[in-house]
């Protein structure tokens, strides 16, 4: 089977020849893995023969002017098209350090709105049309990644203690913010779509917790947040597409929430945050494609690594609907040889 007819059986619960392995290393953890023998030509999908996953993405930003502030050996300090300013590590596994921000009440988020609308310009179209082709030939799976909610907003655009206290105090504002990053890019991959350029999915980013805890409550969560997701997955599948959702943290109280709308699939399961994906399976398992859950603190010891494998992937891939991957990134501590004998060790136990 090819990545997209293994994603297809996945996503309906029926087996396939195995589960898919995919996973998303961090730039630190390629830039080892390069030292280690990973030629610097061939990207690691393809070094691991891992699964292939496409995604089509399309800016919704206010496109505001970038420029690089500092650059050292360690660092570099940058503007983004949102209008932020940030500080990425070089060499080391971690998120961006959000430094300011443009847009930071309800004046400066409508005037950049105005930059925010979908156009022509924002797709390019020989480009997309040329990788599309060189996609359906190699048999892979296509996501379509939505840029909105909580997530994105409070950190890529606005900043996390601004929007939580909007979320109290400002909660029109916030849900404008919401909505209208979705429906820019909706519109846009509507045109993508009429074009015959069809893709198999959707997938967005939305961490909604942390260790132990969410960011906000449920009933938050079901004014101000769910009705946007209900959005974005009703458009999925109308089109016939299932919703694919990343989010981060301990997230359980927000699962029925999430089933109730109609998600299809839901990452990365992050053990260390509370997220027990045995639990998961048993609960929600039939409705609920689950992708992730192999907890990435062990990945660096070969025998914890094995253990964990062999005690949840057989449980995990019963009747489908479980994706291979870490539960969040391949953190830089694993080594070439140690990646390739979790993809080798997914293989033999996902395997039908």
């Amino acid at each position: 089977m090819n990545s997209k007819e293994r994603f297809s059986r996945i996503f309906k619960h029926q087996e396939a020849d195995r589960i898919p392995i995919i996973d998303d290393p961090w730039d630190a953890t390629i830039e080892r893995w390069q030292k280690e023998g990973l030629p610097k030509d061939r990207s690691f999908v393809d070094f691991f023969d891992l699964d292939r996953v496409e995604k089509i993405h399309l800016d919704n930003s206010p496109r505001l002017p970038t420029k690089v502030l500092e650059d050292t050996a360690e660092y570099r300090v940058y503007t983004s098209e949102w209008g932020v300013t940030l500080k990425q590590w070089k060499h080391a596994a971690s998120t961006p350090e959000f430094l300011d921000f443009t847009i930071t009440d309800p004046d400066t988020w409508r005037r950049h709105k105005e930059r925010m609308a979908p156009s022509e310009e924002r797709i390019d179209w020989p480009n997309l049309k040329s990788r599309y082709k060189t996609w359906c030939r190699q048999g892979a799976w296509i996501q379509a990644s939505l840029w909105f909610g909580f997530d994105v907003t409070h950190s890529w655009i606005v900043g996390t203690e601004r929007i939580l206290f909007a979320l109290i105090e400002n909660p029109e504002w916030v849900k404008e913010m919401f909505n209208h990053l979705l429906e820019v890019q909706l519109q846009m991959l509507d045109r993508v779509w009429e074009a015959g350029l069809h893709f198999d999915s959707i997938w967005w980013p939305d961490d909604m917790g942390y260790k132990g805890h969410q960011f906000f409550s449920v009933d938050m969560y079901r004014n101000l947040l769910k009705p946007v997701h209900q959005r974005a997955i009703d458009w999925a599948h109308q089109k016939g597409i299932p919703a694919h959702l990343h989010s981060c943290g301990d997230i359980r109280p927000l699962i029925p929430e999430l089933l109730d709308i109609g998600l299809d699939a839901l990452n990365p399961l992050e053990v260390k945050a509370g997220m027990d994906p045995l639990q998961l399976k048993a609960e929600y398992g039939d409705r609920l494609v689950l992708h992730g859950g192999i907890n990435a603190v062990l990945w660096n010891d070969p025998e914890a690594i094995r253990a964990e494998m062999e005690r949840v992937i057989p449980t995990l891939k019963e009747n489908g609907g479980y994706i291979f991957s870490s539960d969040h990134s391949v953190p830089s501590s694993v080594s070439l040889n140690d990646f390739r004998t979790i993809v080798n060790t997914a293989k033999i136990l996902g395997a039908y």
